[in-house]
């Protein structure tokens, strides 16, 4: 029998979604609501077999293998694996730089 991930958001992703909705909402609702759902779905797809997608590139240069990535759009969905359960971290836009962002955060500076 094929095992079943459960995937749980952590709130930075949650936050990360609804920033990137609130921004293209600005434009278009509807188009918001749209990207909205891709990203939520793309996510779901991972419960059967998360491994299935390639470790963050930038992390992997410094040996920290245990981040993946799921491409959708412009957007990188980061999550890691444990056990049962597949956490989703971040979703982040690929125009910009992981290192950064990653930066921002631990050191508590606003994006």
């Amino acid at each position: 029998m094929k095992q079943r991930y459960f995937v749980a958001w952590s709130d930075t992703a949650e936050r990360d979604l609804l920033a990137i909705v609130e921004y293209i909402a600005d434009d278009s609702v509807s188009r918001a609501y749209s990207i909205f759902k891709e990203i939520k779905a793309k996510a779901a797809t991972l419960h059967p077999f998360p491994e299935r997608d390639h470790v963050v590139p930038e992390l992997q240069e410094h040996g920290i293998i245990q981040y993946r990535e799921l491409i959708t759009g412009p957007w990188r969905i980061i999550y890691r694996v444990s056990e049962k359960h597949v956490y989703v971290l971040s979703v982040i836009d690929s125009r910009r730089s992981v290192e950064d962002i990653l930066l921002r955060r631990l050191t508590g500076q606003r994006l």
